[in-house]
Parts: C-alpha cells; structure tokens; sequence
C-alpha cells in the first residue's frame, strides 16, 4: 500500500500545508512495558507483523516470537530478551501503521525506544538493530550484580530536589537521577543501599512516594560505563544511514541529524540520564500536537499527561486501539498489508 501523500518523511520534520495538521510524533517505549501476548494478535491479522517476528527470530537464532507470545514471563522478564522483545513488537506496530499510511513527523523513544525509534527512521536496519539490543541487554545485566544496584520512581518531588537527595544520599556510592520523566516524576539509580537512603530521604523531604522499581540493573547511571564501553564496539562496527525523520535524543534532547551524532547519543545513552520531559517539550515546540505511542502499554501516554494535558496521547498495541488510531487521523482502513 503506498505511504500516505499527505504525510511525507522528510528530513527536517513533516511541514504541513496552510490547514494541514502537523503529523504525529510516534513513541516508542522502553524497558518494562513488555506483557506476555504482545503482537500475538496484530501478528495473525496483519501479515507485515508476522514477518516481523520471523526477521527477529532469524537475526536472534531463537524464537523470539514464541517468548513474546506464550512467555514465560519469567523468561520475558530476562533483560537481553526484554530488550529485543519490545523492539521487534515495536517495530511490527509501526510497520502496520506506515501500510496503512499513518506516518510520523518525528520520532522518540524511551531509553531502549530510542533504537525502535531510529529504526523508524531508517537509521539502521531492524535486524542489526534487534542484534545490538539484545547485546546491549546482556552488557547491561553483566555489569552490576544482581542484588547490587537499584531504581527507585521519586513522586512529586521537583529536579532540584531530587539531584540534592542523591548527593546527600550516596555517601561515597553512586546515586544519581537516571530517568526525568515529567515534572511530577524523576527515576534514580545507583548502589541499592545509596537509592534506598535516597527513597528514604525524598519521602521526609515532602516527596508523594518513592518507590523501588522491580528492575535487574541500575540503569543510566555511571555504573553502567563498563557496559557502555563494549557496546560502543557494537555500535560502531553497524552501518549507520542518514535520517528520514528526525529523532529525538534522550540524553540531551536534540533533534539528530547525522549518523555520526546518532551514534554518539545512542552510546552516551547508557550512562546519561533519560531526558524525556525535555524531549517532549522539544516537540511540541516544533508544532507537534498529538503523539503516538507505539508498542506495549501507555506508560508514554500517561507521562505526557503530566507534561501537558492538552496534547493527544494515543497508544497502538492491538487492534482495538490499532482503530481508534485509523479513526482519529481519518484513515479508511482498506487492506491488511
């Protein structure tokens, strides 16, 4: 099915004609949105979904499809399947979406979404990206032992606030703000005991709540730089093409433009700080006024809401919502691939 003409990739952002809305962002989550079932459905009803899946499982030499599908979730849960798992649903949602002829002006992703992203892009191609993922998953695991380090949700806690937290807190570890979602929301990282203190800490100092997360490393955090050192080999040694769409990075939260500043913000990535309300505010500063959230879940949806309630936050991860998109950018629906 031809893309759709009113929705062109176009390498500084869609640019709509006098009366023609902006095109949507898409976002693509990250690590923790996974669900035993994801893209089992759009698999068996949209043919590119399908074969989506398969390219995973032959770039990975394992079925994939099958974990992502049937699970176990304990097996799902596994960080370098985590990552290719989202990845690949990711991607097979996006590609259901550009057949039909729903494209995007930009793209963002959410720590690991940043690769679902660029793959939207045409930055690189799914397949090395699901292989680089998974290692990426696995690095990031190996690094920290389990049990040693931690992620904890600060609630209702202002930046300032919770960067002098950590300081107090860390004591000689590391604690450090990891991921700054909204105004209402920042994520830490570091030693398990540093981020216990800080959890402690922001909850005596007027935080709403302060929760550990059920995660297995302590993710985008300086711990992580012996991890961020063997993907850059990774990295390197993948071919990277010029963007047809600008991505959002999360590290600084600026537009790239080149594969050399990609993959540098891929790699500073690993160690630096997720600045998603940021990069939010970026996009809507370019004229963006709805977004879609593509892939497992609507954890973006919900930060965006935080951000700013005015915005339209759609999720597609089915077919139920799959619709609701078609319908509200005013897309017949004529095919299944």
């Amino acid at each position: 099915m031809p893309a759709n003409p009113h929705l062109p990739y176009h390498p500084h952002g869609h640019v709509p004609a006098p009366g023609d809305p902006i095109a949507p962002a898409f976002l693509f989550p990250g690590q923790g949105s996974q669900q035993v079932g994801m893209g089992k459905e759009l698999a068996a009803m949209y043919p590119v979904a399908q074969r989506t899946f398969e390219e995973a499982d032959e770039a990975l030499g394992y079925k994939l499809s099958a974990i992502c599908w049937e699970g176990p979730e304990d097996r799902l849960k596994l960080t370098e399947i985590t990552q290719p798992a989202i990845l690949t649903f990711s991607i097979a949602v996006f590609r259901v979406l550009r057949d039909i002829g729903i494209l995007p002006a930009f793209a963002a992703g959410h720590s690991l979404g940043e690769y679902s992203a660029h793959v939207a892009a045409g930055t690189f191609t799914f397949r090395d990206a699901v292989r680089v993922v998974r290692n990426r998953g696995k690095y990031m695991q190996e690094v920290v032992p389990v049990g040693e380090g931690a992620m904890a949700a600060v609630l209702g806690m202002d930046l300032e606030s919770v960067t002098q937290v950590c300081s107090e807190a860390s004591q000689g570890q590391v604690c450090e703000p990891a991921n700054i979602n909204s105004p209402d929301q920042t994520v830490i990282s570091g030693h398990k005991q540093a981020v216990e203190r800080a959890a402690e800490l922001a909850k005596q100092r007027g935080a709403k709540r302060a929760i550990l997360l059920p995660v297995s490393a302590p993710f985008h955090c300086s711990l992580m730089r012996p991890a961020q050192e063997r993907l850059e080999t990774d990295l390197r040694s993948m071919q990277f093409n010029p963007l047809e769409i600008p991505v959002v990075s999360n590290v600084d939260a600026n537009f790239l433009d080149s594969p050399e500043t990609s993959r540098d913000a891929l790699l500073r990535q690993v160690t630096g700080a997720v600045l998603w309300e940021k990069s939010m505010r970026a996009l809507i500063a370019r004229g963006v006024t709805s977004f879609l959230e593509v892939g497992p879940g609507k954890v973006l949806c919900g930060l965006m809401r935080q951000i700013d309630r005015s915005k339209i936050c759609m999720n597609v991860e089915d077919e139920a919502t799959l619709q609701k998109a078609i319908n509200h950018f005013g897309k017949a629906k004529t095919g299944t691939d």
